[in-house]
This record gives C-alpha cells, structure tokens and sequence, in this order.
C-alpha cells in the first residue's frame, strides 16, 4: 500500500516544548490512522506467510515483490499453470487415485495416509469423490492378506454412515492379527 499526502500539508508548525519556541519545518506531515496501519501489518504478515511457504530454491525469485497481492499474482502465474497444464494436472490426479494399491510392506497406516494426500490433491483442484468411493477404494486397495477383513466390511450394513477415518481406525485394530499371517511359521 502507498499513502498519498496531500499538496496542502508540505509543512507543519512544531512547537519546542523545551524552549517554548515556535517555528517553520518543511517536509511532508503523514497521518496514519489505526486501519492503515493494521491494513498494512497484515499485508505483512500475508506476504511473510506466503513466502515461507515457498521451497527455499523460489524465496529469492519472489522476494522482490512488495504486496501480498502481487505476490499471490506471481506466485499464481509460476506454479498454477494455464489451462492445458491444469487438464493434465487433473487427469493425472485421477489416474492415481484409480490406479491407488497398498504398496508392499507398508502397514495399513501409510496406505492410509498416502490415500489421504491423493484425495486432498484432488479435492484442492476442484475434483470431488463421494465419501463412499474412498471408503471402497481403501478397502479394494488393501494388500491381499487383508482380504477376509475386505470382504467383511464391504458388507457391513453401517459402512455408508461410517467416515473413512472410523473405517481406517476399526481396520486399525485387525491390524496385528493380518501381521502375524505373514511371518513365517516358528
């Protein structure tokens, strides 16, 4: 933000509360009020934050620009891409959420968390999946020791009023037991 003084206040009258005298100064008298001066300290903190938020290889390439507006701008224009760079983006977004397995030897935790990050890219790219397909996609996903449990809760009659997260956390519980059918006989 800039602020404009006017032409008529190119000088102010001081008062020396010292000595009592009374004089001429010349310059520019600025008047801030309070919303300016909190317009401005969130502006800063606006930028602040978005430029922490930047990798540390792009913070000096952005650094240069003054508002929190036009940092967005810049920030927009480098990293959000035109059109045809944001059909791609959501096609291959779609592609790995449908093509999303258990990968071997992860526990049910990461599948978990790594199907959350997929279903957050996705939503932050304006692409919304019904609860209910997640749920599905976590369970088709899970690695093939967890079969039985799979088919168990396909069919249970409350998973349409269950979250993902309460899925994921009464799998959770199974977990230990599906480990235990993996290792080797003693």
């Amino acid at each position: 933000d800039s602020y404009e003084v006017p032409a008529s206040t190119a000088s102010a009258t001081i008062t020396d509360t010292t000595s009592g005298e009374t004089g001429k100064k010349s310059g520019r008298t600025v008047t801030l009020i309070v919303e300016d001066m909190q317009k401005k300290k969130n502006d800063v903190k606006a930028r602040t934050t978005l430029l922490l938020s930047l990798p540390n290889e792009h913070q000096l390439q952005f650094s240069k620009y003054k508002t929190a507006q036009e940092l967005w701008a810049a920030i927009l224009k480098t990293f959000g891409g035109n059109e045809a760079t944001k059909k791609t983006k959501k096609n291959l977004q779609k592609q790995q959420y449908g093509n999303f397995k258990a990968e071997d030897s992860k526990t049910l935790e990461q599948t978990f968390n790594r199907l959350q990050v997929i279903v957050g890219q996705l939503q932050f790219i304006d692409i919304e999946i019904e609860q209910d397909d997640h749920k599905q996609k976590f369970l088709t996903s899970l690695a093939p020791e967890w079969r039985m449990h799979i088919i168990v809760w396909r069919n249970r009659s409350d998973l349409d009023t269950m979250s993902l997260d309460d899925l994921y956390n009464h799998l959770k519980v199974y977990e230990s037991e599906v480990q235990k059918k993996l290792e080797p006989n003693s």
